[in-house]
């Protein structure tokens, strides 16, 4: 949905009742004369010098004053408008440190397979999908999981024959492999004879047929023949995510894209339509042209920023591509495959540093993190002392002997804690429970002293700070077989995750002088909960639901409908 835009100078809010949510609590709201706007509740601000506030005022997009009620009695003397919290929470904006945002909302609108639970729902999804559809026209996304139905990868005699005349590629949910129909293969122009891809796999059955699944980089042998999206559809993939994520708190995203994904980023900002803050990353492997921009045109504005480079060592777990340094405990012959090779990710590093970017690096598999750590302190070594901030995106399978090189190296763990809930159901029996110990290891890397970025990974999964404050905290497993956490000593606390969705969010994107505490002077971004995380269960964070979003001083989501009430 667009930014909402108002005449007067300081922005103004409809204030709210959200009778139907909380009718006990009385979220209420007040018209006001034009003003600045006044939050109060119970706040948890992120600011260490002042954790605790129970008033926040804003005056066009910043933070003026944050305290008791008295400190912002002015405001609301001044014919503020009011917000009232009740007995919920205010935190400051929830930053989604890893998303692949346009990709995200794109996938709203295509077939939905994230729950097909059985092999044949798969099918009957796709085929009624595409009996919608003109002859011709791809589908796309689709976000499938086949540990769902017992781990059989999907083959595309499941679905030609319903699917003769419209081309399917379709990704697994963590985007490292994918099902092609026999219409995109032939689009793709790719034969039974095609030959292997180094850093990929493309599957076959006994007989040597093509199943239709591509692995990783051999996947680049279906993407190539996919239709590019149109200008308009990016533009409604954007609001689509915009109004997506906001409905979930979330108020700024770290977006893992591409060179076009950045156009179409940057028109929608011109066109009012990028209701959150965007840090755009484009691909490690192009520094060069990131160097140029940012030498030309600076690093962007508050609501769209670049800077930062996005690579890859190896694919995912589900996949059996991610790279160890000892084989699969369920495919003794595989040990995963690299994306890239340590040469070029070390040189892309060191040069990617040398001219002054953030690299940020996909890496799971304890052998591809140890590359990457490697190649950063080499980056370091090279290049002298600077504030780099080295990231490791997802980190999710880390030797024990390299927990502390995170701390030690200055890098950032940028992780997806619902990743732990999904995958604590399946992956001690692909990796064994000895190597699981580390897996997904939060407490570990803020005992050591790392600092961690929380985010989602969406469209992989789904764009949700409360479930990753829930998972982060809890360690539950999906399949509820872990009620008392899958690796419990890996559990953190509900204020060591929000640090993580907010403050540590924005310095892991160079934002922390902005962004990620409610202080006096930032961007009022923050979020109204209609229950607060630090009273209820653990076990009931992922019921919390959230009532208002606010993105520099503009309500961009309420759980209802204004009703509007005079003082």
């Amino acid at each position: 949905m667009p930014p909402r835009t108002f005449d007067c100078p300081l922005i103004l809010f409809a204030l709210v009742t959200l009778a139907g949510v909380w009718p006990a609590r009385g979220f209420a709201a007040e018209r006001q004369q034009p003003g600045a706007t006044v939050v109060y509740g119970r706040i948890w601000t992120g600011n260490a010098d002042q954790p605790w506030a129970e008033a926040v005022a804003i005056e066009g997009e910043r933070i003026a004053a944050v305290g008791d009620r008295a400190a912002v009695q002015a405001y609301r003397d001044g014919g503020a408008r009011v917000i009232d919290a009740g007995d919920g929470l205010v935190v400051p904006g929830l930053i989604d440190a890893h998303i692949h945002f346009i990709t995200g909302g794109a996938n709203l609108t295509s077939v939905q397979l994230r729950d097909a639970a059985t092999a044949e729902e798969f099918a009957k999804r796709i085929g009624e999908f595409a009996a919608k559809l003109p002859p011709g026209e791809w589908i796309t996304g689709g976000d499938w999981d086949h540990t769902l139905w017992g781990g059989e990868l999907p083959d595309r005699r499941w679905i030609d024959a319903a699917t003769p005349q419209t081309p399917v590629w379709l990704n697994r949910l963590d985007g490292h492999m994918a099902l092609a129909n026999s219409a995109a293969l032939e689009a793709a122009g790719v034969a039974e004879d095609v030959a292997d891809v180094a850093g990929g796999e493309i599957v076959r059955d006994d007989d040597g047929r093509l199943t239709g699944i591509l692995k990783d980089n051999a996947m680049t042998l279906v993407d190539r023949a996919v239709p590019p999206p149109t200008q308009q559809a990016q533009l409604a993939a954007i609001e689509a995510a915009v109004e997506y994520v906001t409905a979930r708190g979330v108020t700024a995203v770290h977006h893992m894209g591409t060179w076009d994904d950045l156009a179409a980023l940057r028109l929608a900002e011109r066109r009012g339509l990028l209701g959150v803050r965007v840090y755009a990353c484009t691909p490690l492997h192009e520094w060069q042209r990131l160097a140029e921009e940012v030498a030309e045109q600076g690093r962007g504005t508050d609501r769209l920023q670049i800077g930062g480079l996005k690579g890859f060592v190896d694919g995912s777990l589900g996949s059996h591509t991610a790279a160890f340094l000892e084989p699969y405990s369920d495919a003794p012959a595989g040990r995963g495959v690299l994306v890239n090779q340590p040469e070029d990710l070390r040189q892309w590093t060191v040069d990617a540093d040398a001219a002054g970017l953030q690299v940020m690096v996909h890496a799971i598999g304890d052998r591809a993190i140890r590359i990457q750590l490697d190649a950063f302190e080499q980056a370091a070594q090279q290049n002298g002392p600077r504030d780099r901030r080295f990231r490791i995106e997802h980190a999710q399978h880390i030797h024990p002997d390299d927990l502390p090189r995170y701390a030690e190296l200055g890098v950032i763990a940028s992780m997806q804690p619902y990743h732990a809930i999904d995958d604590g159901r399946w992956a001690e029996g692909v990796i064994g429970a000895v190597r699981c110990e580390t897996t997904y290891a939060f407490r570990s890397l803020l005992d050591s002293g790392a600092k961690l970025a929380l985010g989602s990974d969406w469209f992989v999964a789904p764009p949700t700070p409360l479930e990753g404050i829930y998972a982060a905290v809890t360690r539950r497993t999906l399949d509820g077989a872990n009620p008392d956490g899958w690796v419990p000593a890996q559990k953190i606390t509900v204020e060591e995750a929000l640090r993580a969705y907010t403050l540590d969010a924005a310095y892991a994107g160079f934002q922390e002088d902005k962004l990620g505490s409610l202080e006096p002077g930032k961007l009022a971004d923050l979020v109204v909960l209609d229950r607060d995380l630090f009273k209820i269960p653990p076990d009931e964070i992922n019921q919390a639901q959230v009532a208002v979003t606010i993105v520099g001083g503009q309500v961009m989501y309420e759980a209802h409908q204004s009703n509007e009430v005079e003082q």
